[in-house]
């Protein structure tokens, strides 16, 4: 895991909170199957720290969607909220 530096260049925005609640998860759950502390995973929904290449590809395996479903280097439009033509650019 890797602590973000604050700098919004190099946030990684993700959808990891989204796809529990849909699927019922509680944090622990998620954590247990990553083998990883459940603290950790609400430090990566906070966006306090980045996941490691390794933890993102199990994250998405585990959710069985692309990584790029979980995490983005730009934040994902609300849903309903049509982008502006600028933005889709």
């Amino acid at each position: 895991m890797v602590e973000r530096s604050g700098t919004p260049a190099e946030q990684v925005h993700n959808r990891i909170a989204v796809l529990r609640a849909e699927r019922g998860i509680t944090r622990r759950q998620l954590a247990d199957a990553l083998e990883v502390h459940y603290q950790t995973i609400g430090y990566l929904e906070r966006g306090e720290y980045s996941p490691s290449l390794y933890l993102a590809l199990r994250m998405a395996e585990y959710f069985e969607v692309p990584v790029e479903v979980l995490f983005a280097l730009r934040p994902f439009p609300r849903i309903g909220v049509v982008p502006d033509a600028r933005e889709r650019a």
